[in-house]
């Protein structure tokens, strides 16, 4: 099993930033993919951004050019940096892991982010 624990969430004025991170922790095996999610009340959990085993990232339309995923080199640690937030931005992020074969996802608890106007 593998633990995925989220920190750096918080309140944060429009325009600020923020960094998040993900450990995992137990049994670690090679990632396919890690990535960020966000649920906001009332909607549904959409991508933020992933990252391959070989780096390659992707990221929705809507943080493009103001978030950035990286991992440390061992594939351990997931972080998102977040800049330029807005109140839009304001959700609970999850952290995602997918290894294995066959895959196996794993989540973690989720991270308050609120961004006031």
């Amino acid at each position: 099993h593998v633990q995925l624990v989220e920190s750096g969430g918080g309140l944060v004025q429009a325009g600020g930033s923020l960094r998040l991170s993900c450990a995992a922790s137990g049994s670690i095996f090679s990632i396919n993919t890690m990535g960020w999610y966000r649920q906001a009340p009332g909607q549904q959990r959409e991508l933020v951004a992933r990252i391959t085993n070989t780096g390659f990232t992707t990221y929705a339309d809507f943080v493009k050019g103001r978030f950035t995923i990286s991992t440390d080199n061992a594939k351990t640690t997931m972080y998102l940096q977040m800049n330029s937030l807005t109140p839009e931005d304001t959700a609970v992020y999850y952290c995602n892991r997918e290894q294995g074969r066959p895959t196996i996802i794993y989540w973690g608890q989720g991270t308050q982010v609120t961004v006031a106007s």
